[in-house]
């Protein structure tokens, strides 16, 4: 899936900068681009936050 040397760059600076601003802004998580008619359109970001080490349990604690 390569462009030709004749394509036109349909990537231009300001969408790579998104779309690196926008996996960088996430630590777990989603981040999808939506292509229409052979167009980034829209950039979606998903985030999870996870919470792993508030269920550890010691002694005496609890939730």
């Amino acid at each position: 899936m390569g462009l030709n040397q004749n394509s036109k760059n349909i990537v231009n600076d300001a969408i790579i900068k998104d779309i690196s601003d926008s996996i960088h802004g996430v630590s777990f998580g989603t981040v999808t681009i939506i292509i229409h008619n052979s167009k980034i359109v829209q950039i979606e970001v998903s985030q999870k936050s996870r919470f792993d080490d508030v269920w550890i349990v010691q002694e005496g604690g609890g939730i």
